[in-house]
């Protein structure tokens, strides 16, 4: 589910949904704060640091009595409902057929080209990608686009693979050019220019502003972006933008909000700040990076690989019976529990966290936590459904902390939700573009 866009609404309308937002956060943080874990073999298959699409599990369903602080309306809805049915009647997914996987360079295509019409628009010079990991953003707007592109990583191994790949690019198109001119033409493009540096988001980073060598004499006009720009990594490039004359235009997808720095990284916003409920837990800001549409195909597939939710709770009651103060322990991957018994993956569980796997077991008291599996399935479908307030609450103050001090902005859903769950770009200018921000929305054809 994606977050609310704020899309054409006043700056006072923009303030009242905060105030809407923090008053629903109120209302069910008990279901937000309720201890949501990616065990230690989950976290092993996450193919993107930007978006958790691994299977995170509520570990305390059964030792906090977490069924029981829903609404007795609640229950008696969701009593009963089986995954494809909470995938349907919660969640908003069809009842059948199957969404298309998502290709690999959605997202880079689409903020490269939002980046390029921004570029137009504002009429910078030289585009800075800041986090930019492998270049893969950086080589798509520079080589693709024929912007001058500054790509910085603070990671030296990111940025030689980078720098690799930019090289294999330039050597493809130079045959395929060789091979058909009219259809490939490379001209005067260049690869990115690939810097090693660390920004510390406390402070201003010279190098982030420093204009390339081939740039005009008047000094360029910047734009920054980042594509899944880490923690306090967004926050950085927001206040460079806010605090360098030299920077005209910005276009932010943040990640990572559990990774924000409390205070400093939110609220930024003086309107945010001062609303009763504006605190947002670690619990809080990392259940925002869940995915709920894949999360919902799970469900509308119902595979058997959903019990390890009400299995990795049951567990957790009899660590706890065992070992009081052993609390929310990371468990090492147990290959295939949906072929366990519960029996057996609390044995493994066991040994996992250093307790004896021969520990006597109360048989009835684990087949009745299995009995409310699809409980615990709706409750954590729940928290997930919750989770993209959050987003939209952190997104806003940040929309608001850059209008506030006068500057141009609005949240834009560039990417599809079904294949990039974190699909709103923050984007901001120093002077009104009017009805132009419908232009960067649109989808080339």
């Amino acid at each position: 589910m994606p977050g609310v866009s704020a899309r054409g609404l006043s700056q006072e309308e923009r303030r009242q949904l905060a105030v809407n937002l923090t008053r629903v956060l109120s209302l069910y943080r008990s279901i937000l704060d309720a201890y949501i874990i990616d065990d230690a073999h989950h976290r092993a298959t996450a193919v993107s640091s930007s978006l958790l699409i691994t299977s995170p599990l509520l570990q305390e369903f059964f030792t906090d009595s977490l069924w029981g602080i829903l609404p007795c309306s609640w229950q008696e809805a969701l009593d009963g409902l089986n995954p494809p049915q909470l995938a349907t009647l919660l969640l908003g997914m069809p009842g059948d057929g199957e969404v298309v996987r998502p290709k690999k360079q959605h997202e880079i295509q689409r903020l490269g080209k939002l980046v390029k019409k921004l570029s137009d628009l504002t009429g910078c010079t030289q585009v800075v990608d800041v986090g930019s990991g492998q270049g893969h953003l950086s080589r798509f707007m520079s080589l693709g686009l024929g912007l001058k592109v500054k790509s910085i990583e603070g990671d030296q191994r990111l940025v030689e693979r980078a720098q690799h790949l930019d090289q294999e690019l330039l050597q493809a198109l130079e045959k395929e050019e060789k091979r058909n001119p009219q259809m490939v033409q490379i001209g005067s493009r260049c690869s990115p220019h690939h810097v090693v540096q660390w920004v510390d988001p406390r402070t201003l980073c010279e190098e982030l502003l420093l204009p390339l060598e081939d740039s005009p004499q008047g000094g360029a006009r910047l734009l920054l972006t980042g594509l899944h720009a880490c923690g306090d990594l967004s926050v950085a490039l927001l206040r460079h933008f806010s605090c360098c004359p030299e920077v005209e235009a910005l276009a932010s997808v943040g990640c990572c909000y559990m990774k924000l720095s409390d205070p400093g990284g939110y609220p930024l916003s003086q309107w945010v700040a001062t609303l009763p409920g504006y605190e947002l837990s670690y619990r809080l800001r990392e259940g925002a990076c869940h995915a709920l549409e894949e999360y919902a195909q799970r469900l509308q597939k119902a595979g058997p690989g959903l019990r390890t939710h009400c299995y990795r709770a049951a567990l957790e009651t009899v660590i706890r019976h065992a070992q009081p103060k052993l609390r929310r322990p990371g468990v090492q991957g147990i290959p295939r529990v949906h072929e366990l018994k519960i029996e057996e993956y609390v044995q493994r569980g066991l040994q996992r966290v250093g307790l004896d796997p021969q520990l006597p077991l109360n048989l009835a008291a684990l087949r009745a936590h299995q009995s409310q599996e699809n409980r615990v399935v709706a409750f954590f479908s729940l928290a997930l459904l919750l989770a993209p307030l959050v987003e939209t609450l952190i997104l806003l103050d940040r929309l608001l902390y850059l209008q506030e001090q006068g500057f141009h902005s609005e949240l834009l859903p560039i990417f599809s939700p079904e294949l990039s769950p974190r699909n709103l770009v923050l984007v901001a200018t120093k002077g009104p573009l009017g009805q132009a921000f419908s232009v960067l929305e649109s989808e080339d054809s």
